[in-house]
């Protein structure tokens, strides 16, 4: 699968740049400005001239912690004596959970590129590594409150990948509005494995949850539409996207659907640099289907315990340098964060980019 993803890839690109003969330019290079990008944070945020290249770098890193029932915390002993585990019918397996997560740590490095063949449309695809580190605490036998012990578990390699087209839908001069269409590509994997400390105190080899996977195992369908407005001092914009899975993967689920939703505003502070402010709303729903190698007593191996509502605040520094070199950082946290079931608990997410455009 991900040798055939790697060709669509390379046929879309082949597409695009033989596309440069034949296109003409209606409008200028525009000088690039701090102000003329979204937040780094946002995707697919903004068009480029006939015949324009961009190469960008993107480092994220997500800090969980703790756990959540619905929007309030629920304590570790909490979840070892009173959540049921919903793989108990085979003989010796506990009735409630006796695993619990801790902390876990989300870091991706994203390579974009974006070509425009003409000034109504530019191309985009997206590459991810990904690195998953995971603390959890085991209990032990089947039931009460004594600790057996801590243990980590990890996962790290190529996730899905992302090829796009923004096409521009309206342009005032001030006022830009284009759409947002993606085919995001399974080249993630979904069998990752890692050693897990049993509440039999056994060190076990097992196929890791569902949060611990790099991919979705499924071709997704992602439609959105992006508007942003440019004045000499300030800039703002908003984004909608819907995406959403076509067919259960290999190993029998498919991910939620997710409906996500930004609103930005930034200012000039100098020739070189503006500052961002940015509102984010996201809602995914719950796993649908099961894996029927991920079975353990933790609250991570359950399909129901997926799927969040989150309200997010973002503040951001864009800077250039060079000419048409842009770096940038984006620091979010929470404002309400509801999960389905019991999940970890978000702490906060941290976006670094670099971009040229040529």
């Amino acid at each position: 699968m991900f040798e055939r993803t790697l060709s669509s890839l390379a046929i879309c690109a082949t597409v695009g740049f033989s596309s440069v003969a034949n296109a003409n330019s209606e409008h200028q290079h525009e000088h690039l400005s701090p102000l003329t990008h979204a937040p780094i944070g946002v995707m697919g945020d903004h068009l480029h001239s006939e015949g324009e290249f961009m190469f960008s770098y993107q480092f994220m890193t997500m800090e969980m912690s703790g756990n959540l029932q619905g929007g309030d915390t629920i304590s570790d002993d909490d979840i070892v004596t009173q959540i049921a585990n919903p793989f108990a019918n085979p003989p010796m397996s506990p009735p409630t959970v006796r695993v619990v997560p801790q902390d876990m740590t989300t870091n991706m490095h994203m390579l974009g590129f974006m070509y425009a063949p003409n000034d109504d449309m530019t191309l985009m695809a997206m590459l991810n590594y990904i690195d998953r580190d995971m603390q959890l605490t085991s209990y032990q036998g089947p039931m009460g409150t004594n600790v057996l012990g801590n243990f980590n578990t990890g996962s790290s390699g190529i996730g899905d990948s992302t090829i796009a087209v923004l096409y521009r839908l309206f342009d005032s001069g001030i006022h830009h509005l284009h759409a947002n269409v993606a085919w995001i590509l399974p080249t993630g994997s979904t069998d990752e494995t890692d050693e897990v400390l049993t509440p039999m105190n056994m060190r076990m080899t097992m196929r890791l949850p569902y949060s611990m996977q790099l991919g979705s195992g499924s071709h997704q369908a992602s439609l959105g539409l992006t508007y942003n407005a440019y004045m000499d001092e300030m800039s703002w914009g908003s984004q909608v996207k819907y995406t959403a899975p076509f067919e259960n993967n290999d190993e029998g689920y498919k991910v939620g659907a997710k409906l996500f939703a930004s609103a930005w505003g930034a200012y000039r502070l100098s020739d070189q640099v503006s500052g961002s402010i940015r509102l984010s709303y996201m809602n995914t729903e719950q796993i649908d289907g099961s894996d029927s190698m991920i079975r353990a007593p933790v609250t991570t191996a359950n399909p129901d315990n997926y799927g969040v509502n989150s309200l997010d605040i973002g503040i951001g520094i864009n800077t250039v340098v060079f000419g048409n070199h842009r770096l940038a950082l984006e620091y979010q946290v929470p404002i309400n964060y509801r999960v389905r079931g019991v999940q970890m608990d978000m702490d906060s997410m941290l976006t670094l980019g670099y971009q040229l455009a040529f």
